[in-house]
């Protein structure tokens, strides 16, 4: 179990490896596995890179990201003008059904709306955006809609993903599934590289539309 100091030392030390990260002035604090991110960015992806970093490290319990994006003036940009980049880039990429999402921004915020068959696609959406010039956050409101299948039937295929996973240790994670496609997820896991590999594991499955990710790591 790593002290507070050594939690902080290494988030730190993670940061400044990394070459998107590096010369960001971002605060750590470190205090029972929560690690709190504090300071100004000058993207949205950097806000977004120190906070998956930050996951990564071992010992990191939970993130309290409280980044703020503060454009450099050769990075503003109108909203109607990143309206139309991210249209752009949606049309432009073969994983995002474009035709089925909308798109509504505000102060360099964008908000995604629609409905799309798979996490990948909603998850591609954001993607897309989020490396756009001007763009201070996402928030993604695309709903994944799966048709209806056996909440046993999703069970069992979602264990069987895990135990052939290579990096889930599948004898810690229970998986719930419920009518509607929601499947919840529960159990220990060793960092937050496996709780992904698991959500993701349970995102692949056929009728999935919702997962509830209880997972704890690192206890």
């Amino acid at each position: 179990m790593k002290t507070d100091m050594q939690l902080q030392k290494d988030v730190i030390d993670e940061l400044k490896w990394q070459p998107r990260t590096r010369d960001a002035e971002i605060g750590v604090a470190a205090k029972g596995g929560v690690v709190t991110l504090t300071g100004d960015v000058t993207s949205y992806v950097q806000k977004f890179e120190a906070a998956r970093l930050a996951e990564q490290v071992s010992g990191v319990q939970a993130i309290a990201d409280e980044l703020h994006v503060k454009l450099p003036n050769a990075s503003v940009r109108s909203d109607t003008d990143i309206a139309h980049s991210a249209i752009t880039a949606f049309k432009w990429n073969i994983e995002i059904p474009d035709d089925r999402l909308t798109l509504k921004v505000q102060d360099g915020w964008v908000t995604v709306h629609g409905n799309v068959d798979w996490q990948y696609q909603k998850s591609a959406a954001e993607n897309a955006i989020r490396y756009l010039i001007g763009v201070k956050g996402v928030t993604n409101l695309a709903v994944v809609q799966q048709p209806q299948v056996a909440p046993e039937v999703v069970r069992q295929q979602i264990a069987a993903a895990l135990k052939r996973s290579a990096t889930v240790d599948s004898a810690r994670v229970t998986v719930e599934s419920k009518n509607g496609g929601t499947v919840v997820l529960r159990g220990t896991v060793r960092s937050w590289t496996e709780r992904e590999d698991a959500e993701r594991a349970a995102w692949a499955t056929p009728g999935v539309a919702r997962v509830d990710d209880e997972l704890a790591v690192g206890v």
